[in-house]
C-alpha cells in the first residue's frame, strides 16, 4: 500500500515534469539499467478522475483539452500560404522569417521553463492562463496594422501557445491512470497532425475569401469560445502536485538562472541567424557579436546546469545526464533534424506553386496535403510496426535514405518548369521517408531509460524539436532571401534592395509582371532556384538521421507487454 501511495502522490507531476528535467537527485551510470519501480505498474492503479467527470463530461473535456494542442499546431502552418498576402499589405519582405520563427523562438525559449511551472502550481489555472495569452496573441495578429505589431502577436502566441501545449500533458497525466494514459496522449499527436494539415488550407480559404486573412487568425478566439466551459467547469482544480508545499517554497525551486540564461542564449542565436546577410551583412559587427554572446551563454548555461549553481540536481532545468547516454543522445540529434524534413517543405511546397503555377492561397494549401497526410500515414506505421516487430534502428536508417533521395531531387532537378506529379511524388517520399522516423524517439526515450527518467527523457527530446525546428526555419529563410536577392540584383541591378525584395514575390510582384517575358522567367528562376537549396537542409537532416542509425544499438524493445509507442508532437 505505501507503493500504491507513493505512486498516486508523484502521478501527478509525471508529465508536468517534461519539460523540467527533474529525475532522481543521483542519476544511474548507466540509464538503461532497469528500475525497480517498473514493479509498480504490476500492481491495481487508483481512479484517476473525480466521480463527477465521466461519460460524456469526459468526453467533453479531453475534446477541450486535445483543441489547445490543435490551436497550437494551426497556427504553426497557418501563416505558410499568407505571406505573399502580408508582404503586399504591409512590405517589409525582410521581416519576412520573423512571421514563422518569432512564434517557434519564443515556444523554444520558455518550454522547458514552464514545465518547471507546472510541476509546482495548480495546472488548471496555469493552463487557462496559457491559452489566455495564446488567444490574446492570436487577436493582435487578426487586428495588426502593421508587420511589426504582427511579429509581436505571433511572439505572444508562441510564449503562450507553448504554455498551453505543456499544460495539456499535464492535465492529461493528472486525470488519467498510467495504463490509459498512452491512448490520450495519442490524441494530441491527432490534434496536432489536425491542426498542421489544415493550417496551410484554413489559412489560403480565408485568405482568399471576402473574410479576409485577418480570420485566420480570429479563427482561433471562435474554437476558444466554443470550449471555454469546458476548460472552466470540467477540468478538475484539485490536482495540486505539490500538496503542503507554500507557494513561497514552490517558487524558489523553480531554476530562473537556467530558464534566464537558456532563453539569452536561443535569442541571440535566432537573432543573429536571421537577421544576418538580410538586415544586416553576416561580417557585421552586430552579427558577430550575437553570435559570441549566445556561445557565452550556451557555456554558462552548461556550467550552471553541471555544477547546479543557483539550483538542486533534481530542480535543475535540463536533464544533463542524458548527455552521456548513446541512445538519447543520438535521438536528440535525430529529432532536431526531422524538424527540417517537416517544416521546410511545409512552408516551401506553398509558395513554390504560388509562384510557378500562379496559385491561389487556398490552392497552394491544397498542394500541401499530399507532403502532410503521407508523413501522418507513416507516423501511424511506424508506431504500429515498431511496437510489434520491436527493432527501430532501421526505421532511421531507411527513413533517412528515403529523404536524402528525395530532397536530393527536389534542390537539384526542380525548375519553374517541372511537371506538378514530379514535385507530389518527391514530397510525398520526403513525407514517407520523415514519417519513418520523426516522432519516434519520444516512444524509444520511455523504453530505453528507468520509469523515473522517462518525464526528463520526453521533456530534453520536446525540446532538441523544438529546438531544430526554428533552427532550420531560420536557416532556410535566411537562404531563401539571400540567395534571390544576390540572384536577382545581377539580373536586375538597376533595383534597390527594397524593390529587390519585392520582386521576390515573384509573379505576384507589380516589378516582375512589368518585365518582359525573358526577365521574368529568370527572375522567377532566381527565386525557384533559391527555394531549391533550401531543401539541401532537408538532405542534410535526412543524412544525419541515417549515418547516426548506424551508431545506434540493434536491441528490440516494446515487447513483453510494452506499451505501444506514441506520437508525442512537439
Amino acid at each position: 500500500m505505501a507503493a500504491l501511495q507513493d505512486k498516486d502522490e508523484t502521478k501527478a507531476s509525471s508529465l508536468a515534469d517534461v519539460s523540467t528535467g527533474n529525475g532522481s537527485s543521483t542519476p544511474p551510470a548507466d540509464l538503461h539499467a532497469p528500475s525497480d519501480e517498473k514493479q509498480l505498474s504490476e500492481e491495481p492503479e487508483p481512479p484517476a478522475r473525480p466521480d463527477y467527470l465521466h461519460g460524456w463530461k469526459w468526453a467533453l473535456c479531453i475534446a477541450a483539452i486535445v483543441s489547445s494542442t490543435f490551436l497550437y499546431a494551426l497556427d504553426g502552418t497557418i501563416i505558410a500560404v499568407l505571406q505573399p498576402q502580408l508582404i503586399e499589405e504591409f512590405g517589409h519582405i525582410e521581416d519576412l522569417a520573423w512571421l514563422s520563427v518569432a512564434f517557434l523562438l519564443c515556444a523554444t525559449a520558455t518550454n522547458m521553463g514552464w514545465g518547471q511551472f507546472y510541476g509546482n502550481f495548480n495546472a488548471k489555472w496555469f493552463y487557462l492562463f496559457h491559452i489566455f495569452v495564446f488567444e490574446v496573441g492570436s487577436a493582435i495578429c487578426g487586428a495588426a496594422p502593421s508587420m511589426n505589431v504582427l511579429i509581436l502577436g505571433r511572439v505572444i502566441a508562441g510564449i503562450g501557445g507553448a504554455g498551453q501545449y505543456i499544460g495539456c500533458m499535464t492535465i492529461i497525466s493528472t486525470t488519467t491512470t498510467m495504463s490509459e494514459r498512452p491512448v490520450y496522449i495519442s490524441l494530441t499527436g491527432f490534434g496536432w497532425g489536425l491542426g498542421t494539415v489544415l493550417g496551410p488550407v484554413i489559412g489560403g480559404a480565408f485568405a482568399q475569401s471576402s473574410a479576409g486573412w485577418r480570420w485566420s487568425f480570429y479563427i482561433n478566439l471562435l474554437i476558444g469560445a466554443i470550449y471555454a466551459p469546458a476548460w472552466f467547469f470540467l477540468i478538475p482544480n484539485d490536482r495540486d502536485p505539490r500538496p503542503g508545499t507554500s507557494l513561497r517554497a514552490r517558487a524558489a525551486e523553480i531554476d530562473y538562472a537556467g530558464i534566464v540564461l537558456q532563453s539569452a542564449a536561443l535569442v541571440s542565436l535566432f537573432l543573429a541567424l536571421n537577421l544576418g546577410g538580410v538586415t544586416l551583412p553576416w561580417d557585421s559587427g552586430r552579427i558577430i557579436a550575437m553570435f559570441v554572446v549566445a556561445g557565452v551563454l550556451a557555456i554558462a548555461l552548461g556550467v550552471q546546469q553541471v555544477f547546479n549553481l543557483l539550483t538542486t540536481e533534481a530542480r535543475r532545468l535540463l536533464p544533463v545526464q542524458f548527455f552521456k547516454d548513446r541512445t538519447v543522445s543520438i535521438l536528440l540529434a535525430c529529432t532536431a533534424a526531422a524538424s527540417a524534413l517537416i517544416n521546410i517543405p511545409t512552408f516551401m511546397i506553398p509558395l513554390f506553386f504560388q509562384l510557378t503555377r500562379g496559385d491561389s492561397p487556398l490552392d497552394a494549401g491544397v498542394r500541401l496535403l499530399p507532403f502532410i497526410v503521407c508523413m501522418i500515414v507513416f507516423f501511424i506505421v511506424n508506431g504500429a510496426f515498431m511496437s510489434k516487430l520491436g527493432y527501430y534502428q532501421p526505421w532511421f536508417l531507411v527513413g533517412g535514405c528515403i529523404v536524402i533521395v528525395a530532397a536530393s531531387l527536389m534542390a537539384f532537378t526542380v525548375d519553374q518548369y517541372t511537371s506538378v506529379s514530379r514535385v507530389y511524388g518527391f514530397t510525398v517520399l520526403i513525407g514517407a521517408g520523415t514519417g519513418m522516423f520523426a516522432q519516434a524517439g519520444f516512444a524509444i526515450a520511455q523504453a530505453v531509460v528507468p520509469v523515473d527518467k522517462i518525464a526528463p527523457a520526453i521533456g530534453i527530446i520536446g525540446l532538441a524539436q523544438f529546438f531544430g525546428t526554428t533552427l532550420f526555419l531560420a536557416l532556410a529563410n535566411s537562404i531563401l532571401l539571400n540567395d534571390s536577392q544576390s540572384k536577382i540584383q545581377s539580373i536586375l541591378p538597376y533595383l534597390s534592395v527594397d524593390e529587390i525584395h519585392q520582386a521576390i514575390l515573384g509573379t505576384r510582384s507589380d516589378i516582375v509582371k512589368s518585365l518582359d517575358s525573358d526577365l521574368q522567367s529568370r527572375v522567377l528562376a532566381a527565386i525557384v532556384g533559391a527555394i531549391g537549396k533550401t531543401y539541401i537542409l532537408v538532405l542534410v537532416g535526412g543524412a544525419i538521421a541515417a549515418i547516426l542509425s548506424l551508431a545506434m544499438r540493434r536491441e528490440k524493445l516494446f515487447q513483453g507487454g510494452a506499451s505501444a509507442p506514441v506520437a508525442a508532437m512537439g
